[in-house]
């Protein structure tokens, strides 16, 4: 019995083998504090709560759902839309799908558009998804590298034509995972009318618009002049209503975009379960001031970092959004290495940067999906082992 071959081109996926390291120390009774992956640790609301378990004791929410999602939660997101980003017009029936979060949604969308020699434009570092549904689908990932002095925005000008002009997709995602970068409304512009030169789906990965600090709020690409001509954008509840294991989240924007997607969606997923849906539309109805506690929480959680880092010789400025620190590790280590040395000396778990593509080398992240105490117990840790940054 053989695996098929495309396996041997997929990496073990990065979370996956770090929670397996953590199941051997834990198990060998090692204290671990967990700061790698971004797993919010707050319950999610009560109001959703409630709304998910009054939908499930109506016997009508029980059977399957449709494909492209309830026409009830499909229109609630299309008002979300509205009322976030001023993002108007969306038609329920041709714009917008349900998803089971946003990494199925990726990876289908390479399915639905990628064949065999087609090149994917993949920002790197990024969301490891990106690469390996491109893979799985047979096309070719061109990285295109984000640099700390281009605030971690893609340089398009350094793109050759020719790689432009045989990719299908180009993957973009702001607030960035893993760097904490912001993009503007300007740079959104500037990324829509490269795609609209070359032909290629703009898919904008919007995990992170409502986890915003100090008074941010991210933009959505499809407030851009056009950018339906030619982008679809992915929104999760995961991150932004601590519903991380519900699995629901809705792919908007570009007419022909969401008809591949929901092709291949229609064929190997039978939609998200409907008590979810109406949960999910409870939470699109969140007063702005509950959802800013929780980002009040992951505010002072990055303060904690920041300060912690600082004290220990660290020069870093703390993020305007996203649940996660891109640190720079000491100069004398790679992000294996000092990602090893903070397992091995302090029992602390972080990602190293290369996980995410070969330019996130020289870094680490931190995650802000830990309690307060626990974040400083790994500040702690890391100046009683004699940790600093030169």
């Amino acid at each position: 019995m053989q695996f098929a071959k495309r396996l041997e081109k997929i990496p073990p996926y990065l979370f996956a083998e770090i929670d397996r390291r953590r199941i051997e120390l834990v198990a060998q009774g090692v204290d671990i504090i967990n700061i790698g992956v971004g797993d919010p640790d707050q319950p999610t609301l009560d109001h959703i709560r409630v709304a998910m378990h009054d939908a499930i004791e109506d016997p009508s929410n029980h059977n399957y759902p449709p494909y492209r999602g309830m026409i009830e939660y499909r229109e609630a997101a299309i008002a979300w839309m509205s009322r976030r980003f001023g993002v108007n017009g969306l038609n329920p029936e041709t714009e917008i799908i349900s998803s089971v979060g946003s990494k199925e949604a990726i990876h289908n969308t390479a399915l639905a558009f990628v064949e065999a020699g087609d090149i994917v434009l993949i920002p790197d570092p990024g969301y490891p998804v990106y690469r390996t549904s491109t893979l799985f689908a047979g096309g070719e990932p061109y990285y295109v590298p984000l640099q700390p002095e281009n605030g971690f925005l893609p340089d398009l000008q350094a793109i050759p034509e020719e790689i432009a002009r045989r990719a299908k997709l180009f993957w973009v995602n702001y607030p960035n995972n893993p760097t904490g970068a912001i993009a503007t409304l300007q740079d959104f512009s500037t990324m829509v009318d490269f795609c609209q030169k070359f032909d290629i789906l703009l898919c904008h990965d919007n995990a992170y618009s409502e986890v915003c600090y100090e008074g941010y709020r991210a933009p959505s690409v499809l407030e851009v002049p056009g950018a339906k001509d030619i982008a679809i954008e992915f929104h999760s509840l995961s991150k932004s209503y601590n519903m991380t294991g519900w699995r629901i989240g809705f792919v908007v924007g570009n007419q022909i975009g969401i008809k591949g997607l929901s092709q291949v969606k229609t064929n190997v997923d039978s939609g998200v379960f409907k008590a979810i849906q109406k949960a999910a539309i409870a939470a699109y109805l969140t007063p702005e001031s509950d959802r800013q506690k929780l980002n009040d929480i992951y505010q002072h959680r990055r303060d904690l970092v920041i300060s912690g880092l600082r004290s220990l010789g660290w020069k870093i400025e703390p993020p305007k959004a996203t649940l996660y620190i891109w640190v720079p590790v000491p100069s004398n280590y790679t992000s294996t290495e000092f990602a090893k040395l903070l397992l091995e000396k302090c029992g602390v778990i972080v990602p190293p940067g290369n996980g995410y593509g070969a330019a996130g080398e020289g870094f680490i992240r931190m995650a802000l999906t830990n309690k307060e105490s626990r974040i400083q117990e790994a500040i702690d840790r890391m100046r009683n082992a004699g940790i600093t940054y030169q």
